[in-house]
């Protein structure tokens, strides 16, 4: 591939949300320290990620033409198949770009390595041009994420890099028809989880701590339900109902399965209204999902294609 171009895509600092939401920096200070937070943290962290910021766009500004643009912007930026993407930030960063980009490769960086875990930032702001530099000679490994896709009968379609939700905003009950291959049931439930394989060590397994914590209370400590190993880039998804309601109208017996190309989740909303599908965590990234749609769960067609640290 002849690459062209870089764009590199920044975040704001949670001190940068601060000053937004109250105006001034000064407002700002007055709020952390009268709650009795510590001010300097969030200066500390700005101040790191903006040198860090600065020395990486310097860089990569002497290698291919270079764009910016910060998160916000990315539903309505056009990204070219001969674009490279760095990300700087932490993995929801990685997360939320993934699902604009077709086949564009990811250079993700993390930016304060002290404090952000960065499962999915393999580069600093000091090797981060060595990726770049293995790609435009070829030479870079690339890892491959398998995304899932929620498709409704309408057209719509939102894509998830680690999990979709499907259930309704508030907590009251989502009621809907599950479906797959020959089985099917009427669900009163809080939701469900849709996980890919990166999603895995993420909500997926908090369900899986509630139901090892509940076996445990009940004296069941040998049965323990093992953590589903799920490769980043396998080609199936993992469902799970949370809470499932049984009674007169509603069963709780298909409450966890495996998606793959050859066997869809069907599910028919029967919520008549607040029903949503939302993706990564993320409440503002949704569609409407109520009575009369049918969301069809699997894999999407697109990969998330990230660059490895090699040894």
């Amino acid at each position: 591939m002849d690459y062209e171009k870089i764009v590199l895509v920044t975040r704001k600092t949670r001190l940068e949300g601060l000053i937004e939401r109250f105006n001034t920096r000064a407002q700002a200070q007055f709020y952390i320290e009268h709650s009795g937070g510590d001010f300097t943290v969030y200066v500390a962290e700005h101040e790191l990620y903006h040198e860090g910021l600065a020395t990486l766009r310097a860089s990569l500004a002497q290698m291919l033409k270079l764009q910016v643009i910060e998160r916000g912007m990315l539903p309505n930026f056009m990204f070219a198949p001969t674009d490279i993407v760095v990300t700087i930030g932490i993995d929801g960063l990685v997360v939320n770009t993934a699902k604009y980009l077709t086949e564009q490769p990811i250079v993700a960086v993390n930016p304060d390595p002290a404090h952000i875990d960065g499962i999915l930032l393999p580069f600093t702001v000091s090797n981060a041009t060595m990726a770049v530099t293995n790609l435009l000679k070829g030479a870079a490994t690339i890892r491959t994420v398998t995304m899932a896709e929620a498709a409704l009968n309408d057209g719509q379609r939102l894509l998830a890099f680690n999990d979709l939700f499907i259930g309704v905003r508030s907590h009251t009950s989502a009621r809907y028809v599950i479906r797959i291959q020959d089985q099917q049931e009427r669900h009163s439930s809080s939701g469900i989880i849709v996980s890919t394989g990166a999603g895995a060590t993420g909500w997926l397994s908090s369900l899986f701590n509630m139901a090892n914590g509940i076996s445990t209370f009940f004296g069941q400590q040998q049965q323990r339900l093992p953590y589903i190993q799920l490769p980043i880039d396998a080609d199936q998804l993992v469902f799970v109902v949370r809470e499932p309601f049984v009674s007169k109208t509603s069963g709780a017996s298909l409450v966890c399965g495996r998606i793959t190309a050859a066997s869809p989740l069907v599910i028919e909303a029967q919520t008549p209204e607040s029903g949503v599908i939302f993706s990564d965590g993320v409440e503002a990234d949704f569609i409407d999902f109520n009575a009369g749609a049918t969301a069809t769960i699997g894999i999407a067609s697109e990969r998330a294609h990230l660059v490895a640290r090699q040894a």
